[in-house]
Formats: structure tokens, sequence, C-alpha cells
């Protein structure tokens, strides 16, 4: 990739220059391991969010949390998300020009519209006149900045006790999205539904502009390939 990017800068300066073709080598994605967070985690960092100062950056980082782990929505997507995107009554929020410019809606579930319902009630009590249109406020009314938040979100890492395990990466708040995709694909293999013809309709939730992007987890928790093995072995009676 660095020869053939260098190769096209070259050919501006000499026309006879020859730009490798794309599929002269093998090209592999590294991508890093997510860490998985449990329910009881989740319930742990909520609970951790409480203890925040002023009330109201406590309740925003709740509901934040909340949001990313029944929606699996990401982190950037909350940030950006306004007031006039989130319609109760519906119970739907919108993702507009998402990753990739993909924009999708999103259902919610009653307990999600409630804990919404909730916090815009709380933050239009303390932040009444807002800086930005935005649905989650910063305690100076302002947006929340998603290249800053993820020093909070180490504190409160910090204060749920939650650590990696022994030569992984220190958890993210992005791999709350990853826990949620994990936990709907073992959702599909448990519930005995055809998970081949569901994981469209789990791309398409998640904002992935190429279902090989949600292939991914599949190959990545050794939970998943059980199940699927477990699959594989009752309908064709072999074991991979």
């Amino acid at each position: 990739m660095v020869v053939r990017i260098f190769a096209r800068h070259l050919k501006t300066l000499d026309p006879a220059t020859e730009i490798p073709p794309e599929d002269a080598l093998p090209h592999h994605k590294c991508r890093i391991v997510p860490y998985l967070y449990g329910p009881g985690e989740i319930v742990a960092l909520i609970a951790a969010a409480g203890g925040l100062q002023p009330p109201l950056r406590a309740a925003t980082w709740q509901t934040l949390i909340g949001l990313l782990a029944v929606t699996g929505m990401r982190k950037s997507e909350a940030c950006r998300l306004d007031d006039a995107h989130v319609d109760l009554d519906a119970a739907t929020l919108v993702v507009l020009d998402s990753k990739f410019g993909k924009s999708r809606r999103l259902f919610l579930h009653s307990s999600t519209v409630a804990a919404l319902a909730d916090y815009r009630r709380r933050r239009d009590q303390w932040c009444p006149d807002p800086a930005e249109s935005s649905f989650f406020v910063s305690t100076r009314g302002t947006r929340l900045d998603v290249h800053n938040i993820g020093r909070t979100f180490a504190r409160l890492l910090d204060t749920a006790a939650i650590t990696a395990p022994p030569r992984q990466r220190r958890p993210r708040l992005h791999d709350v999205r990853h826990s949620f995709t994990i936990a709907t694909l073992i959702d599909f293999y448990r519930d005995g539904g055809d998970v081949q013809a569901r994981l469209p309709v789990l791309s398409t939730w998640l904002g992935h502009v190429d279902p090989k992007s949600t292939y991914w987890y599949l190959q990545q928790v050794p939970q998943l390939l059980t199940l699927a093995a477990d699959r594989l072995e009752a309908s064709f009676g072999v074991r991979s």
C-alpha cells in the first residue's frame, strides 16, 4: 500500500511510472480485539457515572452509556444527536450523516423511551437555555466533545473496577458497541432463528457500509464460534 501511494505520487512527475495493482499482494486489515462488557459491568459503569458532579453531568453520562448499550450506536453518533432527532412519541431516533454518509432510524424499547424522557426533563430543568441543539449536553450547555469524553470514561472504568485481561488494551467506550453486537448475535443463535438472514438487518442497524464489517464479529469471539459449531453439528451431524 505504501509503495502504491508513492508510485501514484511519482507518476505525476514521471508518466512512465508503473503503479502496482491493488491485488498484487494480499492485505489483511488488522482490527483491535474488542473488550466485551457483561451486563453487570454496564450496570457498574452507569452506577459510577451517577457519582459525577454536577448532577447534569452525572445524568448525561448515565443516559449516554445506557443508550450506547441498548442501541449499539457509535459514540460520535450519540454526541452529534440533536434533540429534534429523538422522537419519544414515535419511540425512534434518527442518526443523520453518520460514518460513510449513511443515515438510519433506530427503534427504541419502552424502557429506553422512559429513560430518555427522564433525562430530557432533568436536562431542561438544569440547563433551560443550552448553547446548542444537541440532545446530550455538557455542563456548559454545549454538545459533548467526542475527542474529550475518553478521559471521563477512563475514570468511570477505574471507579467500576473494570480492567482488561493480560496483554489486552484498556477497555474503551467504543467497546460498548461491540458488546451490543455480540450480545445480539448470541441471541440470534440461541433463539434458533436464521442467523445468516438476520445479519444484513443487523448490519443496517449498526450503520455498517458493508456486511463484511458485521461478519468480522463472528470470527473474534470464541462463544460465537462455539454456538455456530453447535448449530452445524445439530444440522449436519458434523463438528467443525
